[in-house]
C-alpha cells in the first residue's frame, strides 16, 4: 500500500492497491443488474403469476414450498437470461429506440460475450432447479428453452412476434403441471392458450410505446401490424384471456371467489383500455407496467378459492 498527504501534514490517507479493482467490480455488477432488469420486477412478475396459478390448480391447493421456490427462482433466472439474449439480438436495433438506447450491451458497456456468458450461467442455474423436480418437468424445460431462444429473432420475420412471446411467457404453465402431476393435461394447454392472449394484450401495449421508432428501423410488432385496430385488439385479447380462464376453471373449489377475481381483473383490463385510448407513450407504458396486478388478481382468486375449502 502507499501513503499520501491529506489535508495537513499530520493527516495521512492509506490507499490500497486493490481499491480500484473493487470499484471496477462494483461497477460491473451494477451493469449486470441493469442488463437483467433487476430494477424492473414487472417483467418476471408477468411470468410468475400464471405459473403459480398453474401450480395451485395442478395441486388442487398449496403445492408445497419446494415447488414454489423452484418455480419462483426459476422464473426470475430465466427471465434474466432472456434479457441477456434479447439485448444481444437487438443491440443494433436498440440504439435507434429512445427507450432502449442506453441498455448496457447497446452502448457497449457490457460486451456480447459477457452478456451471453451471464445468460448461459443463469439458464444453467434455472435448469439445476428443475432437476430437483421430476423427469416430466425436466423434459419440458428443453422445449421452454428452445422457445425462449427463438423469440428474440422472431421480430425480424413474424408480423405478430407477441404471439411467439406469448408461448414463451406461458410455458411455466405446462411445466408446473408436469412438476406436480408428471403429465401435462388438456387443462394446462387451455390455460396456456388463454395466457397467450394476455401476453399479446400487454406486449402490444408495450410495443405501442416504441411504434414510431420501430417503424423507422423496420422492426415487426403487433402494434404496427394491427395499425388503427391496436386498442380494440388489446381489449379483445384481454376478453379472450379472461373468458378462457373463467371457462377452464369454472369447476374450481370455490367458484364464487374465483369469479369475483375474474370481475376485478376485467375491470383492470377496461382501465388499461382507457389508459391506451389516445396511444400516448406514457399511458401505454403505464398500462403495460400495471399488468402484473391483473395476473396477481387471478392468482389470488385461485389460491383463496382452494384455501377456503380446507376451512
Amino acid at each position: 500500500m502507499s501513503r499520501r498527504r491529506g489535508c495537513c501534514a499530520l493527516c495521512w490517507k492509506i490507499e490500497f492497491p486493490n481499491s480500484r479493482y473493487h470499484g471496477g467490480l462494483k461497477n460491473k455488477l451494477t451493469l449486470y443488474l441493469q442488463l437483467i432488469r433487476w430494477d424492473r420486477p414487472a417483467g418476471w412478475l408477468l411470468l410468475l403469476w400464471p405459473t403459480l396459478s398453474a401450480l395451485w390448480v395442478a395441486a388442487h391447493g398449496f403445492p408445497g414450498w419446494h415447488l414454489i421456490a423452484v418455480f419462483t427462482l426459476g422464473t426470475i433466472l430465466m427471465r434474466s437470461a432472456g434479457c441477456c439474449l434479447n439485448d444481444v439480438a437487438d443491440r443494433d436495433f436498440d440504439r435507434h429506440v429512445k427507450r432502449t438506447a442506453q441498455r448496457p450491451v447497446t452502448r457497449g458497456a457490457v460486451s456480447v460475450k459477457e452478456a451471453l456468458l451471464l445468460g448461459a450461467v443463469l439458464a444453467l442455474l434455472a435448469f439445476g432447479l428443475v432437476l430437483t423436480t421430476n423427469m416430466a418437468a425436466t423434459s419440458w424445460s428443453f422445449a421452454a428453452l428452445a422457445i425462449a431462444l427463438i423469440y428474440p429473432y422472431a421480430k425480424r420475420f413474424v408480423s405478430m412476434p407477441q404471439a411467439v412471446l406469448g408461448v414463451a411467457f406461458s410455458f411455466g404453465i405446462p411445466m408446473a403441471f408436469a412438476a406436480v402431476q408428471s403429465r401435462v393435461p388438456t387443462l394446462a394447454w387451455l390455460l396456456l392458450l388463454g395466457n397467450l392472449f394476455w401476453v399479446i394484450a400487454y406486449d402490444t401495449e408495450y410495443a405501442m410505446v416504441d411504434r414510431d421508432d420501430d417503424l423507422k428501423i423496420g422492426m415487426k410488432t403487433s402494434a404496427i401490424t394491427l395499425g388503427r385496430f391496436d386498442v380494440a385488439a388489446v381489449l379483445a385479447s384481454y376478453l379472450i384471456y379472461l373468458s378462457i380462464w373463467a371457462w377452464a376453471l369454472k369447476d374450481i373449489a370455490q367458484a364464487a371467489i374465483y369469479f369475483i377475481a375474474i370481475g376485478v381483473a376485467l375491470a383492470q383490463a377496461v382501465w388499461h383500455g382507457w389508459l391506451i385510448r389516445k396511444r400516448e407513450r406514457d399511458g401505454c407504458f403505464k398500462a403495460f407496467r400495471l399488468n402484473h396486478w391483473l395476473g396477481f388478481t387471478l392468482f389470488a382468486g385461485i389460491a383463496l378459492s382452494y384455501a377456503l375449502v380446507g376451512r
